[in-house]
């Protein structure tokens, strides 16, 4: 039998208070739909554009000044097209993107269109004072399936591990950074599964089932948490368990932390998880310690807040609007935006 622990905390409590956060527009663009973003350690802002669709243009963009998205590294990583080979120097179908000291992680899915992984799903590593390529991790057989769709990552420098969530199959993927080598662990487990097919939003469904989505790490603390898309519970598992235990042990180390809104991106910071409340347009706050969720943002510029990063005292977030789009996306316009969590 697969084992869940409750974790059993003080009353749980919901803040009712108006939230005060002011949204704040960074950047947007004409039709193309974005997903991740990454704020480096110097404030560079990047995001990706997924493959859901033809007529993607690039992949991989940083946000200059002016509030153009240039594409990144350079236009020959980004120019693959949909029936071509791939190859180890081009984006594929990047979901995510992740900054991490002087790094970007760019999640490549290799899952063009969800229609299958053309190969196995791959990290690239840009070093951000030179923008070039220092390393590719190659997801190992076994930790991927055929129609996996690897979907966002955090890095944990303790235990030297990757940690990446699988949307398609419901999973966590755990990544050695000096071998290179990956393992599967809660593979279809209930943790990691979806529970309803639909969420609802302006009154509207919208039906989809979407596994282990959103991920976030506490590093002081050695937590990582992570939460199917549809869904409504927060589950958390020790890092040094998720590093080294086995099945078993991974399995009976899972906590049931709290019941929360359905969300996409997560992002843990200063002792609270951030989230998103996909079906009311707000961006939440979660404090482990206190059992305490609030509201710190609410508002119909919320439009499905897809990723999070935070630099400063601000917390970016991309607005996909995934419950609006249809096959033609040229005239609906994608933001990057944020707000202050000071």
């Amino acid at each position: 039998m697969k084992h869940i622990i409750i974790l059993l905390a003080a009353a749980f409590t919901v803040a009712c208070s108006s939230p005060k956060a002011e949204i704040t527009q960074v950047a947007a663009i004409k039709g193309q739909q974005l997903t991740g973003i990454a704020v480096s350690n110097t404030g560079s802002i990047f995001v990706n554009f997924p493959r859901w669709r033809s007529g993607v243009k690039q992949s991989v963009a940083r946000l200059n000044g002016d509030g153009e998205f240039t594409p990144y590294p350079n236009a020959q990583w980004n120019n693959w097209e949909i029936g071509e080979a791939a190859s180890d120097s081009v984006f594929i179908g990047v979901q995510s993107v992740f900054a991490h000291q002087n790094n970007l992680y760019v999640l490549d899915t290799r899952n063009p269109k969800f229609q299958g992984v053309l190969d196995a799903p791959r990290i690239f590593v840009f070093d951000l004072n030179t923008d070039q390529l220092i390393k590719t991790y190659v997801l190992s057989l076994g930790s991927y399936h055929s129609n996996s769709y690897i979907n966002d990552l955090r890095i944990d420098t303790q235990h030297n591990k990757m940690y990446l969530t699988d949307s398609e199959r419901g999973g966590l993927v755990v990544v050695d950074l000096s071998s290179g080598q990956s393992f599967r662990v809660l593979d279809g487990h209930a943790s990691t599964s979806a529970e309803t097919d639909y969420l609802t939003i302006n009154g509207k469904k919208w039906s989809n089932t979407v596994n282990s989505d959103g991920i976030a790490l506490d590093v002081e603390n050695g937590i990582l948490y992570y939460h199917s898309l549809t869904g409504y519970s927060l589950y958390a598992v020790p890092t040094a368990v998720l590093s080294g235990g086995n099945a078993a042990e991974i399995e009976n180390n899972v906590k049931l932390v709290a019941t929360t809104p359905a969300p996409d991106g997560m992002i843990f910071e200063s002792g609270n998880l951030y989230l998103a409340d996909l079906e009311h347009h707000k961006i939440m706050r979660y404090n482990p310690a206190s059992n305490k969720l609030e509201a710190i943002a609410e508002s119909d510029q919320i439009k499905w807040a897809d990723s999070f990063s935070i630099y400063k005292g601000e917390l970016y977030f991309t607005n996909s609007r995934i419950h609006e789009v249809s096959d033609n996306i040229a005239a609906m316009e994608f933001s990057v935006n944020k707000i202050s969590i000071q």
